[in-house]
């Protein structure tokens, strides 16, 4: 079983996919001016907001939970396994997916925004809605729509949970000696009683549980990479050297480095994915192109802040490995230790030796409870949208959900990565495919944004000034 979703798994991430997803980003950068340069102080200011009207997550709250994707496991062992496999280089190739890909994070707040719904007094949407309501041929974009929510229901519940709650527990078990199958019935159990909660319990944890851990970790990795600053300009030369094939160890694996760096990117900021448009659209925002600014910054965020700290850390250290495409050793300087936490942990512990098992395992405890509570957020959306507001598939949808959060803690790890990683290419597949087709329609909501702006104007969306169809009704009250 573990051979043949390895198999699949790197079917769907091909060179393909990963030219696909930069080349869209380049597109909407071009043709929006390249507002993830020109605009992040905007992007910063939208991010504060906190009124709330009762009826969806209010800008501060999105900004967080939208983050939380950011500033998971990917971000930590994540990092970890896209050295391991891509060398230092993959990390520049992170990076150029942060800078090229925040568009279409932006593309998906804004299309999010413009045909949500109100569904029992919340903001329901995602890619689902703005596929069956974006297309001019509603045929086509029903067949979208449907298609989507379909691999969105299987590939968030049964595929995406397992790496978030592997890594609790691995952390834990490292941290503490704690069996991982316990770590994962007790967790599961607390996680199931949160999700009864709804939507509003979800931003509530969220916005409490989230910035704080991620503020020390981010202080940790600065405070190691302090303590190592004499091997910092050798640690970026390295990225660089690597990412290009330059660098005689890893020039080999130049391939890696781009498909690890991208594939990582996309696990870290769901870009493209369309799983991060959901909880744009739970958002209760006054114009959908401040939803589009939230979804660009949490790109850059996780990307410059948590990701990059993250894997500085482990290079400046020498604490991974490397491994070539047929397994075969490239680097090894910490021999027998399991690519992922491990790593990390190592880089803290020489700065304060003892201090990073517990240190990690709290982290990853912080950021992926979090992340798991934005993919059921993600899983109910495209459940509701295949049958309604119905209690039983959805009572349903949460008892498998935590069954899949449980299993995650009795999986490999090669597994976890693979099943991961392939239910964000499968979904980056169709979401960046149909924005192509429709999120110019987001293009020309932003530009009509920019346009009243320079004319001193508070921007107010109207839809019908834009010749925009089917738009949610909330936009026309």
């Amino acid at each position: 079983m573990a051979e043949l979703i390895s198999k699949l798994n790197g079917m769907v991430w091909s060179m393909p996919l990963v030219l696909l997803v930069l080349f869209s980003g380049l597109y909407f950068s071009i043709k929006m001016k390249f507002p993830q340069i020109r605009k992040m102080k905007t992007m910063i200011h939208s991010s504060k907001a906190k009124s709330d009207s009762g009826k969806g997550l209010n800008q501060l709250q999105s900004f967080i939970l939208t983050a939380a994707r950011t500033v998971g496991v990917g971000n930590i062992a994540g990092m970890a396994t896209g050295i391991h496999f891509g060398g230092p280089g993959a990390i520049f190739w992170l990076w150029i997916l942060a800078i090229v890909g925040s568009p279409i994070a932006m593309i998906e707040g804004i299309m999010a925004q413009t045909y949500k719904l109100e569904v029992n007094g919340e903001f329901k949407g995602g890619p689902s809605y703005y596929m069956q309501n974006g297309f001019d041929n509603k045929k086509v974009g029903r067949a979208f729509a449907l298609f989507y929510s379909v691999v969105g229901v299987f590939a968030v519940t049964l595929l995406m949970p397992g790496v978030q709650t592997y890594n609790i527990a691995k952390g834990i078990n490292l941290a503490f000696g704690v069996d991982m199958m316990v770590v994962g019935a007790v967790f599961s159990i607390i996680f199931g009683i949160i999700i009864i909660g709804g939507l509003k319990r979800i931003g509530n944890v969220a916005q409490r549980i989230s910035p704080i851990m991620a503020i020390l970790y981010f202080l940790m990795s600065v405070v190691v990479i302090i303590f190592n600053f004499d091997k910092f300009g050798q640690a970026i030369a390295l990225i660089f050297k690597s990412a290009f094939g330059a660098d005689a160890i890893f020039g080999g694996i130049m391939g890696q480095a781009v498909s690890w760096g991208i594939k990582r990117g996309v696990f870290a900021n769901e870009v493209g994915v369309g799983s991060s448009a959901i909880t744009s659209a739970a958002a209760d925002v006054k114009h959908p192109v401040t939803q589009g600014y939230i979804g660009a910054l949490s790109v850059f965020m996780g990307t410059f802040f948590v990701c990059t700290t993250s894997a500085i850390m482990i290079i400046i250290t020498d604490s991974y490995n490397v491994v070539d495409k047929l397994g075969n050793t490239v680097v090894e300087y910490l021999p027998g230790v399991e690519y992922g936490n491990a790593y990390v942990i190592n880089a803290v512990n020489t700065v304060f030796p003892g201090i990073g098992e517990a240190f990690i395992a709290i982290s990853v405890l912080c950021f992926s409870s979090v992340a798991l509570l934005a993919y059921y957020l993600y899983a109910e959306s495209d459940l509701i949208f295949l049958v309604g507001e119905k209690k039983l598939p959805i009572t349903i949808l949460k008892i498998v959900f935590v069954i899949s959060v449980f299993l995650g803690s009795i999986s490999s790890v090669n597994t976890v990565w693979d099943m991961g990683d392939m239910a964000h290419g499968l979904m980056a597949w169709i979401n960046v495919f149909t924005l192509i087709l429709i999120g110019n329609k987001a293009v020309k909501i932003y530009k009509d944004y920019e346009e009243q702006e320079k004319l001193g104007k508070t921007p107010t969306f109207d839809p019908d000034k834009l010749g925009l169809k089917d738009v949610s009704d909330i936009w026309k009250k």
